[in-house]
This record gives C-alpha cells, sequence and structure tokens, in this order.
C-alpha cells in the first residue's frame, strides 16, 4: 500500500501539456475502443492500456448534445474542475459507487451496498509527459456468492503454534486486500497512478500501478485486470509501421506473510512478473502479436532475495528454458482481425509451463450496428483453460498476483462462452450479457501460494444480467442504472442468487463478479 501511494504522489509532485493519458481498461471503453463501425478504427497490438496520443478515443465520446448553461455543460460534458493554460492541463473530478440492492434468493434478504468515494486528478505537461492518480476508499455487503469469492482468496498467516497457515480477510477483483465491516461486509481502500513520458514519437515509458490488458475480448487468457494493481515499468516501442514490442515489469505479491518478521506485521511473499510482447501488423486490418508471461522467484516463506538478473532481460524464449524453480513461464499468440466496417474477430492462444497438458483459448467475435440500429453492438466469445493452465510447479509461482488471477477470474479448469449486447440511445443504454461456465476437473482456487481448497468440481454456472442506466457523463463513465443479476450453479454445489440493484457510479476500473 506504501508503493501505490507514493506512486499516486508522484503523479502530483511532477505536475510541472501533452495527450499522453492512458484510455482506461474498463469493458465500457474497451466496447468503445474496438468498436467497428468508425472510419478510423483501432486495429493495433491490444496491448492496453493504450495512449491518446496514439489513438483519441475521447473524440469518439464526445458529446454533442446542445446545452446552453455552464453547469449543465459541465455535467454532461466536462470533468468538475478542468484548468488550462499554453503548456499544461489539468482535471479533477470525484469518483463514486453509491448503489443497494437485495438477494432475493437469501432467505431473509439483507440490504446489499457498495459506498465508494474518491477522486481522480489527470494531467497533461508541455510535449512530453502526462500523469494521472486516483483514490478509492470502499465499504461493501455483497451477496452470499461474491463474498465466498472475496474470502476464499484472502492473505494466509502461518500460525503461532507453527501446524501451518490460516486464511483471513478477502480480496475484491479489480481492488485490494480487505478488512471487516459490519461483520458480514468488506472495507477496503487503494490508490492508483502512472506516469506517461514520450521522449520520441515511438517510444513511450510508463510507470504506474494501473491496470494492465492484453487482447480484444471481453476476458484475456494471457494478462487481464483482474487482479490488484502493482507497481510497474512499462516500454512500448513502435520500431516501424509493421513491427512494435513492448516489455512489462513489476514486482507481483503473493497474499502469504512471512514465517518470520523484526516489523509489526510480516511481509508478503514477493515475486517477479515479466512480459514481452512483440507485435506484427500484418494488414491495415490484421494484427499478430506473441506473448510471454513469466513469473519469477524472489524468495520462498522465510528469506526475501534480489529476483534473477534475467528477469530484466528483454528477448523472449530465454526464460522458457531456465530450472522452474527460478521462473515459470507462458508463451501465447493474440489475433485481432477487422473483418469489415461492422465486424471483428479475435482469439488468442497460451501454452504453459509444464507443455502440451497446459494451454488456453480464446475465439471471440465483435459487431456493431446490426440490423441498421445506430449504437447496438453485439459480442460473443468462447474461452477455455485446462484444469492446470496457470498452474507452477511452485506453488508461489502460480500465474497470479494478490492470490487473484492474472489472467481468467475462473482461473483454470473450464469452458466458457460470453453473450453481450448493448444498445445505447442519447443517453440511454441497456446491457445484457450471459456467461456459462462448464467447469471441467477444476480444483477450487488452484493458484494460492498456499493449496487450502481440495475440491474438484465439474459444475455447471450460468450468470446472467441485465442493466438499464442514464449515462450522464461519457468521460467518467458516469451513470444512474438498475440491475438484475440471476447466477445459477449446478452440480456438487448447488447454490442460486437473484440481485436486483440500483444507484449511481463512476465507472473507471474493472471490477469483475461474473465467476
Amino acid at each position: 500500500m506504501r508503493i501505490v501511494l507514493i506512486i499516486a504522489l508522484l503523479g502530483l509532485a511532477t505536475f510541472v501539456c501533452s495527450q499522453h493519458n492512458l484510455i482506461s481498461t474498463h469493458s465500457f471503453y474497451r466496447d468503445k475502443l474496438f468498436e467497428t463501425s468508425r472510419t478510423e478504427s483501432y486495429n493495433c497490438n491490444a496491448f492496453l492500456p493504450v495512449t491518446e496520443s496514439n489513438y483519441d478515443l475521447q473524440k469518439h465520446l464526445k458529446d454533442t448534445t446542445i446545452l446552453y448553461y455552464d453547469f449543465a455543460v459541465t455535467v454532461f460534458k466536462k470533468q468538475l474542475v478542468e484548468i488550462k493554460t499554453e503548456d499544461c492541463f489539468l482535471t479533477i473530478s470525484p469518483t463514486f459507487n453509491l448503489s443497494f440492492g437485495k438477494d432475493l434468493k437469501e432467505e431473509n434478504p439483507r440490504n446489499l451496498f457498495q459506498n465508494t468515494r474518491g477522486f481522480i486528478i489527470e494531467g497533461d505537461i508541455a510535449k512530453n509527459f502526462s500523469f494521472a492518480t486516483t483514490f478509492y476508499e470502499n465499504q461493501a455487503r455483497f451477496s452470499n456468492y461474491e463474498s465466498d469469492f472475496i474470502s476464499s482468496h484472502g492473505e494466509f498467516y502461518f500460525k503461532q503454534n507453527g501446524t501451518g497457515y490460516i486464511q483471513q480477510n478477502g480480496v475484491v477483483a479489480g481492488g485490494t486486500r480487505t478488512k471487516e465491516f459490519k461483520n458480514d461486509g468488506f472495507d477496503y481502500g487503494f490508490a492508483q497512478g502512472y506516469i506517461v513520458y514520450q521522449p520520441h514519437k515511438k517510444v513511450d515509458i510508463i510507470v504506474g500501478n494501473n491496470q494492465q490488458f492484453i487482447g480484444a475480448g471481453y476476458r484475456s487468457m494471457l494478462l487481464s485486470d483482474n487482479s490488484s494493481a502493482a507497481p510497474y515499468f512499462r516500454l512500448d516501442y513502435r520500431i516501424s509501421k509493421r513491427w512494435s514490442y513492448s516489455i512489462l515489469r513489476t514486482r507481483a505479491m503473493n497474499l502469504s506473510r512471512k514465517k518470520k518478521t523484526t516489523t509489526v506485521e510480516a511481509y508478503y511473499q514477493p515475486k517477479g512478473f515479466a512480459v514481452n510482447y512483440l507485435s506484427f501488423q500484418a494488414t491495415d486490418k490484421l494484427n499478430i502479436s506473441l506473448f510471454e508471461g513469466s513469473t519469477w522467484s524472489m524468495g520462498d516463506s522465510l528469506t526475501t532475495k534480489r529476483v534473477h538478473p534475467l528477469f530484466y532481460n528483454p528477448i523472449p524464449i530465454v526464460s522458457s528454458i531456465l530450472n522452474d524453480s527460478i521462473c515459470s513461464t507462458i508463451q501465447g499468440i493474440n489475433v485481432n482481425w477487422l473483418l469489415h466496417p461492422n465486424a471483428r474477430v479475435y482469439g488468442q492462444f497460451a501454452l504453459g509451463s509444464l507443455g502440451a497438458k497446459q494451454y488456453a483459448l480464446q475465439v471471440g467475435y465483435r459487431g456493431n450496428d446490426y440490423f441498421k440500429i445506430k449504437n447496438l453492438y453485439t459480442q460473443i466469445e468462447y474461452n477455455f483453460a485446462t484444469s492446470k493452465m496457470y498452474k507452477a510447479t511452485t506453488d508461489r509461482l502460480n500465474y497470479s498476483h494478490y492470490n487473484l488471477a492474472l489472467a481468467h477470474p475462473m482461473e483454470n479448469g473450464f469452458h466458457e462462452i460470453v453473450i453481450r449486447l448493448g444498445w445505447e440511445w442519447k443517453r440511454i443504454y441497456a446491457d445484457v450479457k450471459s456467461v456459462n461456465y462448464f467447469l471441467i476437473n477444476q480444483t477450487k482456487n488452484d493458484l494460492l501460494p498456499i493449496q487450502y481448497y481440495n475440491t474438484v468440481s465439474n459444475d455447471k454456472i450460468s450468470h446472467n444480467q441485465f442493466e438499464l442506466g442514464y449515462r450522464m457523463n461519457k468521460k467518467l463513465n458516469w451513470t444512474f442504472f438498475g440491475n438484475i443479476t440471476y447466477r445459477k450453479q449446478t452440480g456438487a454445489e448447488n447454490s442460486q442468487a437473484f440481485v436486483v440493484s440500483a444507484g449511481m457510479r463512476t465507472s473507471l476500473l474493472s471490477h469483475y463478479n461474473d465467476y
């Protein structure tokens, strides 16, 4: 948390104007980014977030409604505070999620709620710098299936009697670790920030701890924004019109406390995480990218050590030949193909560190403006992962961070079919989502650094959601909404949830609950 705050403050301290701010990885902005019905459709390497200088999404989100009062313009089109000078542009706005609901399948339905307050500050400085810093304070009471998921990914403490570990608290997907709030609720706060420096038109240097995502899908089988943010360094180099190369280096964490400590609280178990990403723009409509993601040892439950020097190596494949006690590597490919002005197909394939028994697959389709209905989008996606896909030989090197999967939130062992429909008219929108899982010999929470669960499941899960809302401000994705979620799990575990909720929120970060 201390590192996160330092990075957030660093964004403020560096305020000294450009358009290099990062586009949010939230599904609303991703849907707009990959929209196919524009003359300037995005079709690059899909290593997100991308900078506004590389693709100006804001001009496609621009609200053209005629308004007559400054207050209305601020509410519907701008951020709360916007300061412009010749060399600088600074914006400040509140962020929030104030919602309430009930799970009608509970015997005695409790009052469910999300109470989030925070802020976002963004700035552009001279020609080369941009920055952002955010902070969120949260209290929430979730439905039973969400609470079970959050608690089952909590941190591990070593028992004082020396007989093993005990799990406490929880971790919210896209958020951070929690503490107890009113017995059955969660209290958690976190900050995110970044600095973007462009020393040359072909080079972006990014330092921060904001969310990352690879792919054109709703899910990513390579790297997603499911887990908590982590401090990172990223370099994007556009070598030529056809070729680009990106590297990402970050310090990940297993939420497993050290056995011995000289401080008030024992430190968590760190590990390095490295991404090498080579992209080839085969045509103006087809992009093919090669991915390598590795988790690197930085010690065990007793000691912490420096990461292996080859962690910093930008050349792919090298990590794959090292001992699996040093690092565990996933190799993959990402394809993004714009078929025609109203359709895009995409896919991913990945191989795990243990060879042919570990693989994952994604095939998907995005379409826009069908039946000549403007602003109607469709998405159909199939995802698959073998039962041990993201598992390493050494548990502390599993493909995870903060006890959450770095790729798909369901972790290992599943078939998934995702169907999404959305429509927008002026500021009114409607979204429909159906997520269906077929688990295949899945070990519950198999990516935890401590093997705490042994249940193997072949259950079926159906998660269906309908949301109707009014989008006040596209820049902040500020909406008033009503939401109905129905979830059913059958098999070894039989459960149902029927959650009705309503509220208002600014959705800038991804928080998945369709697991």
